[in-house]
């Protein structure tokens, strides 16, 4: 039978003496070793800021809100009609085809 293996990769850093040791003691609490507990931390950090910047998080109130302009938009105004005019000029899609708001 043959074992998959995972390609690893190393990371390296070099810190003040006390950083060091704070981190061997927070390693030591939580009986890990330093090296673990340096990655443990960094990826929970590294996940958490790339949830803030990749998720959108709506309050009930809000979600209903999207959901229902969603569901009944607006009538273009003035401004979003000329934004598309514009749009349309710089920039014509595939078919060459342009979007008409009173079709």
């Amino acid at each position: 039978m043959r074992t998959a293996t995972t390609k690893q990769d190393r990371i390296g850093a070099r810190v003040p003496h006390d950083v060091y040791e704070t981190l061997c003691h927070a390693a030591e609490l939580t009986g890990a070793t330093v090296n673990q507990f340096l990655v443990q931390a960094a990826l929970k950090e590294a996940q958490e800021v790339i949830e803030r910047q990749e998720v959108i998080r709506l309050s009930p109130r809000d979600w209903n809100w999207l959901l229902d302009l969603m569901d009944n938009p607006p009538e273009p105004n003035a401004t979003l009609k000329a934004a598309l005019t514009r749009y349309q000029t710089a920039k014509r899609d595939d078919t060459g085809t342009s979007f008409n708001w009173e079709s």
